[in-house]
């Protein structure tokens, strides 16, 4: 089986998480300056086979998308041209920080771990894989 990749994108900084090849376990990948992005998928999808990448789909909380869609639709659009063998879908990404947050805490990390932003974008893409695995297994 092929791998699901999920981005975190956001405006310096991008939150990658990844699932095993038999696509049973969500973990994080890496955390990319998003300038960087784009080289970094091609690098990536070049040495290990992806069959689906799920980015997260900034919406606010009354559903309608965030101010941050006129960057992610693009790349989405980018993304589809570099990888047309490969789905390209979004999912909804509300809450996904501020769980990333909850999770720190949860593990116990101190403080000063939990302000590190890159750590926190890796967790968000670890939690929107997750939730999007949740999704199509119906739970």
């Amino acid at each position: 089986m092929k791998r699901v990749l999920a981005i975190d994108y956001g405006k310096k900084r991008t939150g990658l998480a990844v699932t095993d090849p038999l696509q049973i376990i969500a973990g994080a990948l890496d955390t990319v300056e998003t300038k960087c992005l784009e080289q970094y998928l091609v690098d990536y999808v070049a040495r290990e086979p992806v069959e689906r990448i799920v980015v997260g789909h900034p919406r606010q909380m009354n559903g309608e998308e965030s101010e941050n869609m006129v960057r992610i639709e693009p790349f989405v659009n980018r993304l589809r041209h570099l990888f047309p063998d490969i789905e390209v879908e979004l999912y909804d990404e509300r809450f996904t920080s501020r769980m990333a947050h909850r999770t720190m805490l949860d593990a116990g990390l101190h403080r000063k771990a939990r302000q590190n932003k890159p750590l926190v974008d890796r967790i968000a893409a670890t939690i929107i894989l997750q939730g999007w695995m949740e999704a199509r297994k119906g739970f």
